[in-house]
């Protein structure tokens, strides 16, 4: 239906990626060489103080600083910067590995959706996670940029009133943390910004909320989703979860107060 071809340039894709950036500068070489294949590749950081943009730079990357503006909007403008058709939705910590920009490259020569989706294989501590609720996270990546766009300031989703192919096989990569500090940091970031989100979309919460979320969201990661069978990591991420659930409840409670005075 939609004709896609080669790039003249070399053997890359006439395809362009979209990356969001802030202190990146652990992943962003990786990330692109991952993604190298295509002929345009555009990021965009919120304000890093690292050599992330000096590194994207350095590879070709057209880059733009801009404010954040939360996840959605943020990665929206990455899109609209794009120079063709179909995007691929890449996060700096992720990879394309050889089988999957194979996929692409056969997706685009005859596509029949408007947007695909892929397995996405999440490691921690250099370990691929098969249980908790990371695996198989099938995460829509490769895009027809006029089909669709971001919904959600924090969860990001890209929505589309088009066709969506979900049987793709062939997994993405995702480096997820560095660590536990990294997952930690992460948790109380993601809990600060979802609450500011429930909270201006009128939503509202009690005493007890927080606590039943947390129980619940502990209950589903490690017994419902089987992360007991994932050793350390599979508690460690039970519990973050469990935390992220609690502080993002207990956030919003803390925000209703402030507003009723």
């Amino acid at each position: 239906m939609y004709n896609t071809h080669m790039a003249e340039a070399g053997d890359k894709l006439a395809l362009s990626v979209a990356i969001i950036t802030k202190n990146e500068e652990a992943n962003i070489l990786a990330c692109h060489d991952s993604v190298s294949f295509a002929d345009d590749v555009v990021v965009v950081d919120s304000g890093s103080t690292d050599a992330t943009v000096e590194m994207a730079r350095s590879r070709g990357c057209r880059v733009f600083v801009e404010d954040w503006k939360g996840y959605g909007p943020q990665k929206q403008s990455a899109v609209d910067k794009c120079k063709h058709e179909w995007v691929l939705l890449v996060d700096a910590d992720e990879r394309i590995p050889t089988e999957m920009r194979n996929r692409i490259s056969e997706i685009l020569k005859s596509p029949n959706a408007d947007a695909y989706s892929f397995p996405r294989k999440n490691f921690l501590h250099g370990r691929w996670i098969k249980h908790s609720d990371w695996w198989p996270d099938r995460v829509i990546r490769l895009v027809r940029r006029k089909a669709g766009g971001f919904k959600n300031i924090t969860h990001e989703i890209w929505t589309t009133k088009g066709v969506v192919d979900h049987s793709i096989s062939e997994p993405i990569e995702h480096i997820s943390f560095s660590g536990y500090p990294d997952m930690l940091a992460a948790m109380e970031r993601y809990s600060t910004a979802l609450a500011k989100d429930l909270y201006s979309r009128g939503e509202r919460t009690n005493a007890l909320s927080p606590v039943i979320h947390a129980m619940a969201m502990f209950i589903k990661i490690y017994f419902i989703k089987l992360g007991i069978l994932d050793g350390r990591e599979g508690f460690m991420i039970a519990k973050t979860k469990a935390g992220g659930a609690y502080l993002k409840y207990a956030k919003l409670l803390e925000l209703q107060r402030k507003g009723s005075k």
